[in-house]
């Protein structure tokens, strides 16, 4: 079931003509989309450039080129840290420029990837990129708080600049086709992934976020509360969808842990959940750069971020969580780190 969103952030989606995909992807080609990449600490940037760089593999994504990286990523988080050498050698063998800082990166490209794995850096790296108008992708996890994540997309709401952020996994497949009605209206869905944890990052949100992903992408919006549960091994979250449908997300840190899941619906259940590869979203992310219509609404993601702090917030005091009070919460937070930042108002 899929929700239009009618908030503040209709108004950016309706106000950008959209493009067919093939439309899209052929624009994008006959401007020769310069892409820029900031962060090089995560396999996803050394991927995309693969496929957008190398003209002759087989899953190659036309559309543009990446024509310039700044390595700079996480700054303290060792698996993230270590592997910025081999990941910047590894771009400029294809062809990218390697530069010292956000500012070079966005100066010299029409379009950025904000693949940073340490979500808590996106908000100041992002903000460089808003100002100067550039459509914006960024990668998981969106940010590494729910405040930082609205005040992304508040930033870039107040300047009409178009961003999304999404797990590889919404492109899944059987996932999409469940989302355009496979199964007729989804009464339902369980959802499951990996969920390693990072101790700078709310629980769900460095990896959970995939099989979490996968769940908002076949309910849709519309969850009201949240029940969580946490142990060493597990983390669990239950959600009650404003039409009573109920969501489930179990992160696994013990034994056999894939990406999958089962939707309802009134026609039948289907598997979902399953990742694809990266190939799917990057030709989404292109044909997003090329029309500026993102694919996934900022309501929507936000809502998906908010239901895994509202999860783990109930883990820790013991009863169910509304949506609606950590997301005001979030908004109030947003708008002092906006203001500390310089982009209170602007």
């Amino acid at each position: 079931m899929r929700r239009r969103d009618t908030g503040r952030w209709a108004g950016v989606g309706r106000a950008i003509l959209v493009w067919s995909a093939i439309g899209a992807v052929t624009a994008a080609e006959e401007k020769g989309m310069r892409v820029g990449i900031i962060g090089l600490d995560t396999s996803h940037a050394t991927a995309f450039t693969k496929l957008l760089n190398t003209p002759d593999d087989p899953q190659h994504v036309p559309g543009g080129r990446v024509v310039v990286a700044c390595p700079r990523g996480s700054a303290d988080i060792e698996s993230s840290v270590k592997r910025i050498p081999e990941y910047t050698a590894t771009v400029r063998g294809l062809g990218v420029e390697i530069v010292d800082d956000v500012a070079a990166v966005v100066e010299r490209c029409d379009a950025v990837l904000l693949e940073t794995n340490d979500g808590r850096p996106h908000l100041e790296q992002a903000l460089p990129v808003i100002r100067a108008g550039k459509r914006l992708f960024i990668d998981k996890p969106v940010a590494g708080s729910l405040a930082d994540a609205v005040a992304i997309y508040r930033a870039a709401g107040r300047a009409g600049v178009p961003v999304f952020s999404a797990s590889a996994l919404r492109f899944g497949t059987a996932s999409q086709a469940v989302r355009g009605g496979s199964i007729g209206v989804v009464t339902g869905c369980d959802t499951f992934s990996p969920c390693s944890l990072e101790a700078t990052h709310p629980r769900l949100f460095w990896y959970g976020i995939h099989g979490c992903e996968s769940l908002f992408t076949v309910m849709g919006r519309g969850c009201q509360t949240v029940v969580g549960v946490h142990s060493a091994d597990h983390d669990a979250a239950t959600g009650l969808w404003d039409d009573g449908r109920v969501g489930t997300f179990r992160g696994i840190r013990r034994g056999s842990a894939g990406y999958g899941g089962t939707a309802f619906g009134m026609k039948g259940s289907a598997p979902v959940g399953a990742f694809d590869g990266y190939r799917p979203l990057l030709v989404a992310i292109m044909e997003f750069f090329a029309s500026g219509v993102p694919p996934v609404e900022p309501a929507e993601t936000l809502e998906i971020y908010a239901f895994m702090a509202a999860a783990e917030r109930s883990a820790a005091e013991g009863h169910a969580v509304r949506i609606a009070d950590v997301l005001a919460e979030a908004e109030a937070a947003a708008t002092a780190r906006l203001e500390a930042l310089g982009a209170g108002t602007r």
